[in-house]
């Protein structure tokens, strides 16, 4: 069998793993929006496809199964391969990891639709906000240049950010105890993140709730109707072996 992963997330990275380890061929296409990526094994391509007609033809011919492994929010890519995979007819299971929307403290959270949302629900909440919604909606909040904002980013900001900020550079996992140390030394009053799941950054939830700050939580965009979507690499072998046979 011949699998494109559309990656750039850990289970993609398993997922890539475990089907090489049975057999079968495997690409696995990374945007290339993050520097120095950990990749995974097997054949690697890296950046975009040219939109919905170059994934279908990249698609067409070339490969059994496409496996969309992008993060949680990267909707335009998962538009894009279920438009190609439907024009050319190749089978597409989305591989999504679950959401913090069944987290134990998920009623605890003020859940917003969007990151400019998240920015006018946070300014209800807290003087001293903490951004972890990913470097490139950091732009949304740089009205806020006359306070200190904390912002964590595995790559640095293509834009000149106020004075005011603290931009951290780091890449998960974060420990409790890290994170509970980062919210009280910043002295932090709003945590704001998006609903991407996982226990890599999961402790950072836990530490607000300890510490009695606020959690502002961007919801993911729906996955487009009719596609396939599991949560563990597991299911993903399951669903490729039972329509290889």
């Amino acid at each position: 069998m011949r699998v494109l992963v559309l990656g750039g997330t850990g289970e993609a990275r398993d997922l890539a793993a475990r089907l090489v380890d049975r057999g079968d061929d495997v690409v696995s296409s990374l945007a290339g929006r993050v520097s120095a990526p950990a990749l995974p094994v097997g054949e690697v391509r890296t950046g975009g496809f040219g939109g919905v007609d170059g994934l279908a033809a990249y698609v067409d011919g070339s490969f059994d199964h496409v496996v969309d492994a992008t993060h949680p929010f990267a909707a335009r890519i998962t538009d894009h391969a279920v438009r190609a995979c439907q024009r050319v007819g190749v089978p597409l299971v989305r591989l999504q990891r679950p959401g913090w929307t069944r987290h134990p403290l998920a009623s605890t959270f003020t859940w917003v639709d969007d990151v400019e949302g998240a920015r006018v629900a946070a300014e209800r909440l807290g003087v001293r906000p903490f951004l972890t919604t990913g470097r490139q909606q950091l732009e949304t909040f740089a009205a806020w240049d006359d306070r200190y904002v904390l912002a964590r980013v595995v790559d640095p900001p293509d834009w000149d950010v106020p004075a005011s900020w603290e931009v951290l550079r780091a890449r998960g996992p974060y420990p409790y105890a890290s994170e509970r140390d980062l919210l009280e030394s910043r002295q932090v009053d709003v945590l704001l993140t998006k609903d991407s799941g996982g226990a890599l950054t999961e402790a950072k939830l836990v530490a607000a709730h300890d510490l009695d700050v606020p959690v502002v939580v961007v919801r993911r965009p729906a996955v487009p109707e009719g596609v396939p979507v599991v949560e563990s690499v597991d299911d993903v072998l399951e669903a490729l072996g039972a329509k290889r046979a």
